[in-house]
């Protein structure tokens, strides 16, 4: 009879033991110990992760005893158990919480406490570091752009260090890591039920229930998860339409800053070769006057050369402002002055509208973004359809049952019970059900609606900057091949009969301003179509 009772009670040591595992598991990890002020936020980032079998080494152990009796209680944080003795949970410390004023004398209190901190301690993360190269390379400025360089260059560097493009490739990145989020199980619940008071405890005709611990597992209607990636993949998808179109915006931006600095440009230089002419009319007109002409031709043509000058002041102004809205989008100093090529290389116009509307129907990030939010709407579409079926929840239960002295059934075996669960969701309330289709349905319409407006809208822009373009070609055509050629022959003969005093100097002035303002003409219609061009090519949106 002694050797069944030691038996029985070595069984029923064991269990509790392994239902300590279980419980310490359970309630382990952060609540591993007293909590202590650190005085660096980094640091418990780079605490080192505590594995199951170590938990399991540091658990306390009951030493043998010759009566083979043990006491079961809960001790405290810090609190070493007796020996004898076997813990079944550690006790929590409930002391009282942390209120404002209460901090340690050594935790900082200012911003610059903490920014001296976080020097000392020298820890960032990997995106820090990154955004942190990102920034000592932006701030860096670049020579080259001081020199002449192509517009494809600028719209290189625009589009490798622009922040709007990296936070919307961030978003992109952001969406990809919500697929294997959506598409997982539910977390399991674990369940563990026991009874402090001994005699209060559950009885069966087995023995006394001492635990009882649960497993459940979720499990989702087939192709629910699916869908849920499904929809997940095409918020991506219009993540990157967003960085598609915000690297068109920048290219287009970069391209009408880049021709506004080459207009300034060409019209400086226009005006200072002009300057020159003027000053030697002004000796001419000198001339004539010490050989008994009137002051009035000296003093137009000493008016003729301020007028110039307060001219190339504005123009000036103007490409310095320009210069500095190109360096601000290439992520430059403001002081940088980036500068153009003397060609402009203005490609050729397109003039085929059909052409252009094939290409946008493919490239358009606009388009695309809609056509990628029609597809998740009818995957959501599916998901409220897929609420009809019900879920679904396995389990499994382990009761331990005891059979010492104390139980009340005499046929008490100790026997442990083992079962397995499972239940189901109960899909009944089918307006609700009924009503998240409709919604769905709804999305999906008023996106289609939109896709169809926004089409629209490209296809007027487009005729709209196909006839600007159009219009500006022509009048290049006339400028280089009519009007500039005629006003230089009608200019040169101007200048011979007032050496010849065949015509005054009014007349000649007349002919110069003519021609200096179709070459400025000339040079801002070039302007223009180059941004034309430039504003058609984003709305295709095909990569430039």
């Amino acid at each position: 009879m002694y050797i069944r009772k030691s038996t029985v009670f070595s069984r029923n040591r064991k269990r509790h033991l392994l239902a300590l595992s279980l419980v310490t598991l359970s309630v382990g990890g952060c609540a591993s110990g007293p909590v202590r002020p650190n005085g660096s936020r980094h640091a418990a980032v780079s605490r080192p992760a505590v594995s199951e079998e170590s938990l399991s080494d540091e658990l306390p152990q009951p030493a043998p005893d010759a009566s083979n009796e043990s006491n079961f209680r809960t001790v405290g944080y810090g609190q070493p158990p007796q020996r004898g003795e076997v813990v079944l949970a550690a006790q929590l410390d409930l002391a009282a919480p942390m209120r404002l004023g209460d901090e340690e004398e050594d935790e900082p209190k200012t911003l610059g406490e903490m920014l001296e901190i976080e020097e000392e301690d020298g820890e960032q993360d990997a995106d820090d570091e990154e955004s942190a190269d990102n920034d000592s390379q932006l701030s860096t400025p670049n020579p080259q752009l001081s020199t002449g360089q192509p517009v494809d260059y600028f719209i290189s560097q625009a589009l490798a260090a622009h922040p709007s493009i990296q936070a919307a490739r961030q978003r992109v990145q952001a969406e990809l890591e919500r697929i294997p989020q959506v598409t997982a199980l539910p977390d399991p619940q674990f369940n563990n039920t026991f009874w402090p008071l001994h005699d209060n405890a559950l009885q069966t005709a087995g023995g006394r229930i001492a635990n009882q611990m649960s497993l459940q597992q979720g499990v989702p209607f087939p192709d629910k998860l699916r869908t849920k990636g499904a929809i997940v993949s095409r918020e991506a998808q219009i993540a990157q339409a967003e960085v598609e179109r915000i690297e068109r915006q920048i290219t287009e931006s970069v391209r009408l800053s880049y021709y506004e600095v080459w207009y300034a440009t060409r019209a400086i230089a226009i005006i200072e070769e002009s300057r020159d002419l003027v000053d030697d009319l002004a000796k001419v007109a000198e001339a004539r006057y010490r050989s008994g002409g009137t002051q009035q031709d000296v003093l137009r043509a000493q008016l003729e050369i301020d007028r110039l000058d307060d001219q190339i002041v504005q123009l000036t102004k103007q490409l310095e402002m320009s210069q500095a809205d190109l360096a601000a989008l290439l992520q430059q100093p403001v002081s940088l002055l980036p500068q153009a090529t003397e060609e402009l290389g203005i490609a050729d116009a397109p003039m085929q509208l059909d052409a252009l509307i094939s290409q946008a129907e493919q490239c358009n990030p606009s388009l695309r973004g809609l056509a990628a939010e029609i597809q998740r709407d009818r995957q959501k579409q599916r998901l409220a359809c897929l609420q009809q079926y019900p879920d679904f929840m396995v389990g499994l239960n382990w009761g331990i049952v005891s059979d010492n002295h104390d139980v009340i059934s005499p046929v008490a075996n100790g026997n442990d019970n083992l079962s397995i669960t499972f239940g189901t969701t109960l899909p009944i309330w089918r307006e609700k059900i009924n009503a998240g289709v409709r919604e769905a349905s709804r999305r999906t319409s008023s996106t289609q609606q939109r896709l169809e407006a926004e089409r629209d809208e490209i296809y007027g822009r487009l005729r709209r900057l196909l006839a600007q373009a159009d219009s500006l070609v022509e009048q290049t055509d006339i400028y280089e091949d009519r009007i500039i050629p005629r006003t230089e022959d009608t200019l040169k003969l101007a200048i011979a009969d007032y050496r010849g005093e065949r015509t005054d100097f009014f007349t000649l002035i007349e002919t110069y301003r003519e021609l200096l303002m179709f070459e400025t003409q000339l040079a801002r219609i070039n302007a223009s179509l180059a941004g034309t061009i430039a504003q058609i090519d984003r709305t295709v949106g095909c990569p430039y």
